[in-house]
């Protein structure tokens, strides 16, 4: 069984709360109640006709000005980046935040109030796997004014934050792993902020009714007004911070990654979840059906079991598609979460080793050149691999095609093969190798 962190969660029981909209200055009363496994978050208008609820996918985004709105048809959902930061950063993937507003409460202008309320709760875990996005390749995003976004290949969430207001004001940095605990601490406290000569044209047109100095931080040329003294000497990159992790929650997959953020806005930041949300179709695009032939064409398992002596669990390859002529072989292998290796390597982070790509990649040139001498009855024992390259990881759920190429071959006891494994069409591991035979 997978430990519990890699189960789906949500709330144990509902979690109540009330406050005033940013905008609008109405009251606003928010329940955060459970839902079902594989549901993800979801938003309810109980104030309208019919009650509607829409996802909160990056799909759903209409506006990222100051806040981010979600939308669908005519329903509106304002400034979501905060609660589901905290049911992000806290291992909720399953809610209904039900309202009879518009838009959440701002409460003191950070995420606390959110926080608070889901540790009341509790939040237990379902019998569903987490949903990740690992990271496979740097993706940047660039915006204008100097902002970019950088998403890097990471075991664990992390951001590292460089923030700077107009003329270079109030540069912070800021680099953190992002867990419950951290983010409760750390993160969760932080305050929005606003530069006056920003927010003074919304206020004299009455579009922000509900802000106010208890609920923002309000930076006037190099002063900082505030109804309380800042909470953290950086506290502008941590809501920063937060705010990325409630706006890249919008992929609805817990990110394993680095994020490396300069001057981010919820612009920015939506461009790379959409980014995100396109890297993870790619993933799971569907692959050409390839034909299955069986006899000369290929080679089904029960068939390569008896060509290979290799066993559970280290056979390595589960059908062969195709030979081509004598000198070319095609295999598979479907790599899955049950396989055992992904239980030390690693915890949390299941990679497949790539020294067990270069055995899936000599499994089949070993098919191909006991084919040629139409032999079962030896077995293939390494004598080099020369150029070996690990190009991309390999995940579970992916499906490797091993490409196998018989480059040279003396007699019936020594081979040399090129050979590539790809999934997605992607090379992900390359080599050339050469083995022996013996009898067994």
């Amino acid at each position: 069984m997978p430990a519990a962190a890699e189960f789906q969660h949500t709330l144990a029981k509902a979690a109540p709360l009330s406050g005033t909209s940013l905008h609008t200055g109405a009251k606003v009363s928010l329940k955060i109640q459970p839902a079902p496994a594989n549901s993800g978050v979801k938003f309810k208008r109980k104030d309208l006709q019919d009650e509607p609820t829409i996802d909160a996918t990056i799909a759903n985004v209409k506006t990222v000005e100051r806040a981010t709105t979600i939308g669908e048809g005519s329903m509106r959902v304002h400034t979501v980046e905060h609660i589901l930061s905290a049911l992000a950063a806290l291992g909720v993937d399953n809610a209904l935040v039900e309202m009879d507003a518009n838009e959440p409460p701002i409460g003191d202008g950070s995420a606390l109030q959110y926080v608070e309320a889901i540790r009341k709760a509790g939040v237990v875990p379902q019998e569903a796997p987490r949903l990740l996005f690992h990271v496979r390749e740097p993706i940047a995003i660039e915006a204008k004014g100097g902002a970019l976004l950088i998403i890097l290949p990471d075991e664990e969430f992390r951001i590292s934050c460089t923030q700077a207001g107009p003329e270079g004001r109030f540069t912070q940095f800021m680099s953190t792993a992002i867990t419950p605990a951290i983010y409760e601490r750390e993160i969760a406290p932080a305050r929005t902020f606003v530069y006056y000569e920003d927010v003074q044209p919304l206020m004299e047109k009455n579009l922000i009714k509900g802000g106010s100095l208890e609920n923002a931080i309000v930076v006037r040329g190099e002063s900082v007004l505030s109804k309380e003294p800042l909470r953290f000497p950086d506290e502008f990159v941590r809501h920063k911070i937060l705010d990325i992790i409630g706006d890249l929650a919008l992929l609805g997959r817990a990110i394993r990654g680095h994020v490396v953020a300069v001057k981010p806005g919820h612009g920015v930041n939506i461009d790379l979840s959409r980014a995100l949300a396109r890297a993870h179709e790619a993933t799971i695009a569907v692959l050409p059906k390839l034909h299955f032939p069986q006899g000369e064409g290929g080679l089904d398992i029960t068939e390569v079991m008896k060509i290979l002596p290799h066993r559970y669990p280290f056979l390595m390859v589960d059908r062969i598609l195709s030979f081509e002529g004598e000198t070319k072989c095609l295999g598979i292998k479907s790599v899955t979460i049950n396989e055992p290796f992904f239980q030390g390597h690693f915890p949390g982070h299941p990679v497949m080793p790539g020294v067990l790509q270069v055995e899936a990649m000599a499994q089949v040139a070993s098919v191909l050149m006991m084919r040629i001498s139409k032999s079962a009855s030896r077995v293939g024992y390494f004598m080099s691999a020369d150029g070996v390259k690990f190009r991309k990881p390999v995940f579970p759920g992916d499906t490797l095609f091993i490409h196998a190429e018989l480059t040279k071959a003396r007699g019936n006891r020594l081979a040399k093969a090129m050979c590539r494994c790809v999934v997605n069409d992607a090379v992900v591991s390359e080599g050339e190798l050469m083995f022996t035979f013996i009898d067994k």
